[in-house]
């Protein structure tokens, strides 16, 4: 056998991550762009299937005038005037078109996740504006598998998040804080229906039980869902093949495992307690779908990630749930 005493780096196999192909994007060329470089790139992104040619969002037509006074353009159909952002998830914006490239290529940086807080200080703004900056490329990325199903090989499983209660001082006052008794009421189970070498679908629940009937909605008829030995999951028999793994004995039998479900738990955790820290219940369906994303494409260099982050971002409309948001009175 093989020694491993001296076997170094070089010997041993090379995580994606860690390897020249995961680096395809320099922050430094995108922080060098000039505005017209940006909007040129910003073009390129947007209007890929007319080589960068604007189209008209109001109507579609692509006979349109540019303005040599400003970066606008003004469409000969139907007299609209529109910019390289106008009806995209980035409309009305403040920031140069640079920042808002360099903020996805920040982000999509980011192997768990990038923080408001980060990126505030990234970009020099205030954290409002990284924040609702943040959570728009998450709802433009999260569009992607609106109204998805599942399919094929299918692996369910949830987990708690939030709610951190911090523990008594004193070790014989101590309780279990797995115990509901001993919570604060604020944790919530995401749920999640991943392909095997496929996509994520992430969704959050008061309970893995509340979760059966949106899981019959979102996998698809005739896919082989695995899953634990919960109780709630009896229900899925009914309507897939369901194939069950008992934890407390292995990990994997017979084919049936839900190892990548918990690979994204991993990732979502790792997000939570190194990255942000806090997630607030009302976001942490974002959080999930961020994440989901990036376990779907965690074999895609940063490069790729970038545009696909950009296209994803300029090809979403307007949100309604971040455009003007930090001017709408406060929600309990």
């Amino acid at each position: 056998m093989r020694s491993t005493q001296n076997v170094g780096p070089q010997d041993m196999a090379q995580h994606f991550l860690l390897s020249s192909a995961a680096r395809t994007l320099s922050l430094t060329k995108v922080a060098r762009m000039s505005d017209d470089e940006a909007r040129g790139a910003f073009r390129e992104i947007r209007w890929a299937s007319t080589s960068g040619d604007p189209v008209c969002p109001s109507c579609g037509c692509v006979a349109v005038y540019s303005y040599k006074s400003r970066p606008i353009f003004k469409c000969k159909g139907c007299d609209s005037q529109f910019s390289v952002t106008s009806g995209t998830i980035f409309a009305n914006r403040k920031l140069p078109v640079r920042d808002y490239l360099m903020a996805i290529a920040i982000f999509a940086n980011g192997a768990k996740g990038h923080s408001a807080l980060q990126l505030s200080r990234d970009l020099d703004v205030q954290y409002k504006t990284a924040f609702v900056l943040a959570h728009k490329i998450r709802e433009a990325l999260a569009a992607e598998v609106e109204g998805m199903k599942a399919t094929g090989d299918v692996e369910i499983d949830g987990a708690y998040f939030g709610g951190y209660v911090k523990p008594t001082n004193h070790k014989e006052n101590r309780r279990d804080r797995r115990l509901a008794v001993n919570q604060n009421g604020k944790r919530q189970c995401v749920v999640i229906m991943r392909e095997r070498n496929g996509r994520t679908l992430p969704f959050v629940f008061k309970s893995e039980a509340e979760s059966v009937s949106t899981i019959a909605g979102r996998v698809a008829a005739g896919a082989t869902v695995h899953a634990d030995e919960a109780l709630h999951w009896d229900r899925l028999h009914a309507l897939y093949l369901t194939k069950r793994i008992n934890h407390e004995h292995s990990y994997s039998e017979d084919g049936a495992c839900t190892n990548q479900a918990e690979s994204f738990f991993s990732r979502l955790r790792r997000a939570e307690i190194g990255t942000h820290h806090h997630i607030a219940g009302r976001y942490l369906s974002a959080y999930a779908r961020e994440m989901a994303w990036r376990e779907d494409h965690r074999r895609v260099s940063n490069g790729e990630q970038y545009l696909m982050m950009a296209s994803a971002a300029l090809a979403h409309p307007v949100s309604r749930q971040w455009k003007g948001y930090w001017q709408r009175p406060a929600i309990d």
